[in-house]
């Protein structure tokens, strides 16, 4: 027999399997010995007030075995001598384009400018030792894409275009504990992220795929109006190569010259709203107590505590943005002359800092340069991310200011301690950050403190800048084709063309872009 039931436990009684396995059955009047096994549904933490409780949805298991795996298997099947698909970038959006291929009987050709996920991880470290960036292998270029080493989050609010429990299911088929198909904010780590990712590049090759990197895609391949595939350079020998099929854009949110590309060739594109800001910094502690409402913080049994704020000011939203609990601010340029910072977490997110970008929504209206064009919220970035290249001292040191400090508009003489392994430099953010940025900010804060007691401290600290929030560009595309507007063959996909916002949702878009590739082979097959 199967009972589901939801149960709301104290944090040490929800941990303990045994405690769990009382609970229902006290709950349904049966012996708890008959309990064979008991499997988590849904997991959130309900910290409103004290004290703190965790809500958990599960499935009982009496003198049964549950048998199966706890997710969905998807089976992959040989796509060697399949019609081909060109996939460009190995980020959430090409990786799941690309295993959506192979399971519609396509064979995908992954072209990454970047390396792979283990080399890649060699550059980021050089990012502090050498204080400058590869411009081809950083936190936002390689495989994995932005999110393999900035925290892999896997919550979304977007449900709307296609299944997100899929990905997730895929997740856990490479290799991801299935604990996120139960968390409420599901979350793998950046010290488990790259394997997982290695385990879906395997699966491309093992069933006829390709996966280059180092590659980097020039221009595309165009006859009568119909994207034919594309010219690539690989960066080890400084050779052209082309690559034949359809084309599925997943280049990511910070691909400029793929912009400026599109853009000189009078490609449809338009300007996108984004928000911009800082990485705010806390001790872990100070939001563990403010948000489980105890002076001695999350104790043995709690997680390092999330927060998310949003206000209205002055017409525009002011809110936090990947709120990352016990992680690491990072440095995130992808060239010279420019500092961006991001956050990430491990796995276990048990670092001394908690971070979130505190960002304020632009539009492209609010831009002064006057120039409405598609690439006009681009260069507000590059603008925004060389400034703060200046205030660093022309080095990855991030200029940075106390939080209370900022809020009065004075200069901070001293800087708390960081996870900002570059080093932080005080600079008045409230001076030189655009104006309706700054002070939006400035009054978000007072807000936030006024709902959340500490918030607001000088023991916080503001990194800038968080610029890399979301595309500044939408590569626009037929709503049902899922086409570029112009160009057959041309697919657009995920963060980079402005369609998603993170892992998962970048990973639905895949998914559809594969399935819309599948439709177009189809009509042309139907001419």
């Amino acid at each position: 027999m199967i009972y589901e039931c939801q149960l709301r436990l104290l944090p040490q009684y929800a941990a303990t399997g045994q405690a769990v396995r009382e609970s229902v059955a006290r709950k349904k009047g049966i012996d708890a010995r008959t309990i064979t096994h008991v499997r988590i549904l849904r997991r959130s933490i309900d910290a409103r007030r004290r004290p703190v409780f965790v809500n958990l949805s599960v499935r009982a298991y009496v003198n049964e075995d549950p048998g199966g795996d706890e997710y969905e298997r998807i089976e992959y099947r040989d796509v060697s001598d399949a019609r081909q698909v060109v996939v460009v970038g190995a980020g959430p959006g090409g990786l799941f384009a690309a295993l959506r291929l192979i399971e519609l009987g396509l064979r995908p050709v992954v072209v990454e400018r970047g390396k792979n996920v283990r080399e890649r991880k060699k550059d980021i470290a050089l990012i502090t030792k050498t204080q400058s960036v590869d411009p081809e292998s950083n936190y936002c270029f390689g495989e994995g894409g932005a999110g393999a080493y900035s925290d892999g989050k896997l919550f979304t609010r977007s449900k709307k275009r296609g299944d997100t429990r899929k990905i997730l299911n895929v997740f856990c088929q490479h290799g991801t504990s299935t604990d996120i198909l139960a968390d409420a904010h599901p979350h793998i780590g950046t010290d488990k992220l790259p394997r997982v990712i290695e385990n879906m590049r395997n699966t491309i090759i093992r069933c006829g795929g390709e996966v280059h990197f180092q590659t980097k895609m020039t221009s595309l391949i165009i006859e009568n109006e119909t994207v034919k595939g594309i010219i690539a350079e690989d960066l080890t020998t400084g050779t052209e190569k082309e690559f034949v099929g359809p084309v599925i854009l997943a280049t990511g949110h910070s691909a400029r010259d793929v912009y400026r590309y599109l853009y000189d060739h009078d490609m449809e594109m338009e300007p996108k709203a984004l928000a911009v800001g800082v990485r705010l910094e806390h001790p872990a502690r100070v939001i563990d107590c403010i948000q489980y409402h105890s002076k001695s913080g999350r104790g043995r049994w709690l997680p390092a505590a999330e927060y998310s704020f949003v206000t209205q000011v002055e017409g525009r939203g002011v809110y936090s943005f990947c709120m990352c609990p016990g992680g690491f601010v990072i440095p995130a340029a992808t060239g010279p002359s420019q500092i961006v910072v991001n956050g990430m977490s491990p796995s276990n997110r048990g670092s001394q800092w908690s971070n979130s970008g505190m960002v304020v929504e632009v539009r492209p209206g609010d831009v002064a340069d006057g120039r409405l064009d598609a690439l006009c919220m681009m260069r507000f970035q590059e603008d925004l991310e060389h400034a703060c290249w200046q205030q660093g001292n022309m080095r990855q040191t991030a200029p940075a200011q106390r939080m209370v400090d900022f809020t009065r508009s004075r200069l901070s003489y001293d800087l708390p301690q960081s996870s900002y392994a570059p080093g932080l430099i005080s600079s008045p953010l409230h001076f030189w950050l655009p104006p309706f940025v700054a002070k939006r900010l400035q009054k978000a804060f007072e807000v936030f403190g006024k709902t959340s007691h500490g918030f607001l401290t000088n023991e916080a600290v503001l990194i800038a800048a968080e610029t890399r929030t979301s595309s500044p560009v939408r590569i626009l595309r037929d709503a049902s084709s899922l086409q570029h507007v112009r160009l057959h063959g041309l697919f657009p996909c995920g963060e980079g063309a402005g369609y998603a916002g993170g892992i998962v949702s970048a990973g639905v878009d895949g998914e559809r872009c594969a399935e819309a590739v599948s439709v177009f082979f189809s009509i042309q097959a139907d001419k």
